[in-house]
């Protein structure tokens, strides 16, 4: 159409994912690699004694960046099959090399190894960009490690730990992600030259049944694009348990994603932490006052669509017949590419959240001021016994004190007043002053600093190490 506003643009390529991981899943990249998974392909067999010309290779090196896609295009509605047609068009600026490329090769040659070659690409950028975030995160929880904040479970009040140590549960996660990662892309290899059934028997055919020669052909192929193995055993295509093996892998980086912004938003709503609000910034069409956290619920609905991804590589890996059956063809080009764009949209999300944390002191300790009475009640008990105080008597009358302050806050609304309470019952000898001194809350933190000095210094520098100079900038456009 002429319009492009009459046509429907993927809202991964218009909104969410960054031009670099689009750059990987573009035709000129995958067309680009197909071209050059050929030229490895005659380069190796001209090397193996095959009837190949240093003219013919030196063609398609001129041509192998000049993508002519009207050609492809009218082969293909000719021949009904992209890879032939790519072969057609090649050859048509290439005509002395016509005759040789592709030779004895299938479609999932230049296919599938070009989708193994992406898959590396794509996930080196997804990682680089989690351990960008972990980077960010690691500043803040260093910034963050002594500053008490009211923890919780159930999302009730519980003990006191420190912002920063909060950071450090979201770092684990991601660390355990790049570990993820990092199995995946060290245990990547590569098809090869397998032929239609994953025998190689084309290969034997040109070769004159020498063996070696056919091993040597997908080594040297395989060395050209940095892969120091292939995988041992094939079908026609490498085992689409790949994809699910990668994409599951994006799916757990996306729970870890879920679960920072879900408590990104919880915070918001305490009024405790935010995420960067610009000046011009609307949050609502209706409320004017509101400061929604839409980057935060962008990455939750954005992440939904990547963990339910993986089950649909799941089910193509377990839907695939004997050595080659093409039901797999439509959904990974959709599928794959997707899960990556919409993590690439996530992380630049995180990035950008994780580098402007807004925190609100004030506020923390205001709702730590409003449970801490609660909480240092053993602490008020001990320090009266030591002025010789009972026990028994103390703790039944701290236990009257905290049922009475607690029905106030719930039923009238009103403060917690058990300090209050408790400094005027004569019983425990014990003043306001001396019961604010004990309730300072950095005494209820308890190895929450240390904790995450240690987890900083021993645990996430080494990992920051291995990415240092490649981290990409904070002012990502989200």
């Amino acid at each position: 159409m002429d319009n492009i506003r009459d046509t429907y643009i993927s809202p991964f390529s218009a909104r969410y994912a960054g031009a670099q991981m689009q750059r990987i899943f573009s035709d000129n990249n995958k067309f680009r690699t197909w071209r050059r998974l050929w030229i490895s392909l005659a380069k190796a067999q001209q090397k193996l004694g095959l009837a190949i010309t240093d003219e013919q290779i030196a063609q398609m090196e001129n041509f192998y960046s000049d993508i002519n896609y009207d050609d492809a295009a009218a082969q293909e509605a000719l021949v009904r099959h992209d890879v032939m047609a790519h072969v057609h068009a090649f050859g048509l600026q290439c005509p002395a090399a016509a005759p040789i490329i592709h030779l004895g090769a299938t479609s999932c040659y230049v296919g599938d190894n070009t989708d193994l070659l992406i898959l590396r690409q794509a996930m080196e950028l997804i990682r680089i960009k989690a351990a960008k975030v972990v980077a960010n995160l690691a500043k803040f929880a260093d910034a963050y490690k002594s500053m008490p904040t009211l923890g919780f479970t159930h999302f009730q009040p519980a003990q006191l730990t420190t912002v920063g140590k909060r950071a450090t549960l979201w770092i684990h996660d991601l660390l355990l992600d790049i570990n993820e990662m990092d199995f995946a892309l060290d245990s990547l290899k590569f098809l090869g030259s397998r032929g239609t059934t994953g025998t190689q028997a084309s290969f034997l055919e040109l070769f004159d049944n020498n063996h070696e020669k056919v091993i040597q052909l997908e080594h040297l192929i395989a060395a050209d694009f940095d892969f120091a193995e292939v995988y041992p055993v094939s079908g026609q295509t490498y085992s689409r348990k790949i994809d699910s093996r990668f994409v599951n892998c994006l799916a757990q980086l996306a729970a870890s994603c879920t679960k920072f912004s879900n408590d990104m938003r919880l915070l918001a709503g305490l009024k405790e932490m935010e995420e960067p609000f610009e000046s011009g910034q609307i949050g609502s069409s209706a409320m004017a006052y509101k400061r929604n956290p839409m980057r935060s619920e962008r990455m939750a609905a954005l992440c939904r669509y990547i963990i339910a991804d993986a089950q649909n590589t799941a089910m193509t890996a377990a839907a695939q017949w004997f050595e080659r059956t093409l039901d797999d063809s439509a959904n990974k080009r959709i599928a794959v590419p997707e899960a990556f764009l919409a993590m690439d949209g996530v992380l630049n999300i995180y990035i950008n959240i994780s580098n402007n944390i807004v925190v609100y002191p004030k506020m923390i300790l205001r709702h730590i001021m409003e449970e801490l009475p609660f909480m240092a009640t053993e602490n008020i008990m001990m320090d009266c016994v030591k002025k010789g105080g009972d026990r028994q008597i103390i703790h039944e009358a701290i236990r009257r004190h905290s049922v009475a302050a607690g029905r106030q806050i719930k039923e009238e609304g009103q403060p917690n007043d058990l300090l209050e309470r408790i400094a005027a019952d004569p019983l425990f000898n014990i003043s306001l002053p001396e019961l604010c001194i004990l309730l300072n809350p950095e005494n209820f933190t308890g190895r929450a600093k240390e904790q995450t000095t240690d987890f900083l210094q021993n645990h996430v520098n080494p990992i920051l190490a291995r990415f240092a100079g490649d981290l990409p900038d904070d002012d990502l456009k989200v």
